[in-house]
């Protein structure tokens, strides 16, 4: 094929006037293209409102190179496609370096992998932890090289748990192990579902994840587009078609089945013990080699997700708040943790357990919204376009003080929602559909917190923290002190936060306007400005929900922003709080065979701290797929 880049046309442009301009350019009567294809679209909007499209093409014609020098243009090339291969399979290879996390090699993964008779016996089925992107790209990939992967999700399938969380949202009762954070299709099933990233990728792995995601039934634009998106509705049934194509392929995909245990050996992992009905496990596993363990009658407490034996103290026999599962091993020598960045009793597990892991900086802040007209009339210069869509935007601030300040997960047309799994804690995301129908813009206005922030006497101090008001009084229980140089001292950050977003805001979520908050004092009513929410709200003054140099980064950014879209900083923009979950707080150590020091366990994707969104998360597990594949034979 011919790669022609830079073909620009009015949005307006018809097929017919696409194809002439590449046959222009190639200087080929347009009868000559054989075939083409759009390689990337993107949006040139600098000279407002004559806003153009971006093309790269691939067409065919015959004669390549000869019509390549006959074109004498830059624009006009040979395509190299970089096809992803996985171990084991055939196709051309590619010898350039793998910039991905912890993989150094220079090889490609078929080049890497021994030949099967060299590779060690697999044994047991890989177990996978989590159904987020990580988990099921990773499940996807062995389970299609015949490992039979057991995918274990503490959450439920896909449909039960958007039932369960709009119940939620409506109201209900919070289900502590499947809701916005937990549940198959992790996380991502409950946003935008964008799919761009900044990861570099010789191997062609985010083409493939895109190739995959288009073959379940996301749209095929997203092939292509410079700024790809799913939607929260479309993203359900993508993920739900995935799951069945691994269980057509020999995998397993379990719901409601929770790993409380990681069991280890000699240094090396045995296999997981995992929580569970008895019906769960008689379907669900059927087939895979578990075993019932003789600690079989326990419950799970809805409150804090811990494990709880029966008879111990009163709320053992609480059946309001608690759930009688049976306990199984299984038995495997490989587990990848792909559990998300919420996890946060797996993270105290496995910090019992002795796994190596390290804080890390994440970000935290407050969520903001515009209407949706104000945006695209800044970034088009028109208020609607039913050609373009919603406008998008993604603003970052240095404050005079050092920090950074930026927009993260900005939805175009989307909803604030009510993003919390634990009780008593409270924490929002955005989500939009597909459509990105919704009257408002939204986007996390978040600030950069580090290590050094999650000190101890910090999360403690009176300066950073407001004093608490009302009912709320925390206590010790609240926040476990693990010392201010542990790994989970940014969860209990995280926690703080969450504890005090869920106090003033009553258990809803809290919320403010703009000036409010610029004011120092609660809102009373709403503005211009409709609010768009998937959750309870009430109003409440947001600054006493977050340490002071985070309220003031926002402010200062805010302001900033104001000169890049005018109507930024209105006094009726929508803040609602808090913004905590926007990455892995901690990140569990691996080297550069994406395996921890325990042998055989392999973390992945966000929750490890080695992604940062849906694609880059799905790439990380296509690498823990590749690595175990390159170490075993396959099952079938």
């Amino acid at each position: 094929m011919i790669r022609i880049t830079q073909l620009k046309l009015p949005i307006t442009h018809t097929e017919q006037e696409l194809i002439a301009k590449a046959a222009k350019l190639l200087r080929l009567p347009e009868d000559r293209i054989l075939s083409w294809r759009i390689v990337k679209q993107s949006v040139d909007a600098r000279k407002k409102p004559q806003i153009q499209y971006i093309y790269t093409v691939d067409v065919e014609v015959f004669g390549e190179r000869q019509a390549v020098k006959r074109a004498k243009s830059s624009q006009v090339t040979i395509a190299e496609e970089k096809e992803y291969h996985f171990p084991g399979t055939k196709g051309k290879s590619e010898r350039k370096s793998d910039s991905g996390q912890g993989q150094k090699t220079g090889r490609t993964p078929e080049e890497r992998a021994k030949p099967q008779s060299e590779r060690k016996p697999c044994g047991y089925p890989p177990v996978i932890v989590g159904s987020g992107p990580a988990g099921l790209f990773c499940g996807y990939m062995l389970a299609k090289a015949g490992y039979c992967p057991v995918i274990l999700e503490q959450g439920e399938d896909v449909d039960s748990r958007r039932r369960k969380v709009e119940q939620f949202w409506l109201g209900g009762e919070l289900d502590v192990r499947s809701n916005v954070q937990f549940g198959e299709g992790g996380a991502g099933t409950f946003s935008d579902g964008k799919l761009n990233t900044m990861v570099k990728d010789p191997m062609g792995r985010s083409q493939e994840v895109l190739r995959i995601l288009a073959e379940h039934g996301a749209d095929p634009s997203v092939l292509y587009v410079n700024k790809p998106h799913i939607g929260t509705d479309v993203l359900g049934n993508v993920v739900k078609n995935m799951r069945n194509h691994i269980i057509e392929m020999g995998g397993k995909v379990v719901f409601g089945a929770k790993v409380t245990e990681l069991l280890i050996e000699n240094g090396a992992v045995a296999g997981v013990r995992v929580a569970c009905s008895a019906e769960t496990a008689e379907v669900g596993l059927t087939g895979v080699d578990y075993t019932s363990d003789d600690r079989t009658d326990y419950k799970v407490d809805a409150g804090t997700n811990c494990r709880m034996d029966a008879g111990m103290g009163d709320r053992a026999d609480d059946k309001a708040d608690s759930g009688r599962q049976v306990q199984y091993v299984l038995k495997t020598g490989q587990v990848v943790l792909a559990i998300g960045h919420s996890a946060r009793d797996t993270f105290s597990m496995l910090l019992e357990k002795g796994v190596p892991m390290q804080p890390k900086s994440f970000a935290v802040g407050l969520r903001i919204q515009h209407p949706q007209k104000m945006i695209n009339e800044s970034q088009y210069g028109f208020s609607e376009s039913p050609i373009l869509g919603p406008a998008d935007y993604k603003l970052t601030h240095q404050t005079a003080g050092g920090r950074g300040i930026y927009s993260f997960c900005m939805c175009p047309g989307g909803y604030v929602v009510n993003a919390s799994s634990e009780k008593g804690y409270l924490a929002v995301n955005g989500m939009s559909n597909h459509d990105r129908a919704g009257q408002n813009a939204n986007s996390a206005l978040i600030v950069t917190v580090t290590p050094t922030d999650f000190r101890e006497d910090m999360i403690a101090a009176k300066e950073d923290f407001p004093p608490a008001k009302g009912d709320f009084a925390p206590e010790k229980k609240d926040f476990p002190p693990a010392g201010k140089n542990s790994p989970l001292a940014g969860v209990e950050f995280q926690r703080r936060l969450e504890k005090l977003a869920f106090t003033y805001g009553g258990g809803k979520i809290p919320v403010q306007l703009y000036g409010d908050f610029c004011a120092n004092r609660s809102s009373g009513d709403w503005g211009e400005v409709g609010p768009e929410f998937k959750g309870t709200t009430k109003f409440a003054n947001l600054r006493e929900t977050l340490p002071a140099f985070i309220s003031e980064s926002i402010v200062e950014g805010v302001e900033a922003f104001e000169q890049k879209i005018r109507g930024f900083s209105r006094y009726d923009s929508i803040l609602a709080g808090v913004e905590s979950r926007t990455s892995s707080p901690v990140r569990i150590m691996r080297d550069e065979g994406f395996e921890s020091e325990i042998k055989g366990l392999f973390p992945c994707g966000e929750g490890a701290g080695y992604a940062g969104g849906i694609t880059s998360a799905a790439m990380d597990g296509m690498k823990v797929a590749e690595e175990i594949a390159q170490r075993y034979r396959p099952l079938i």
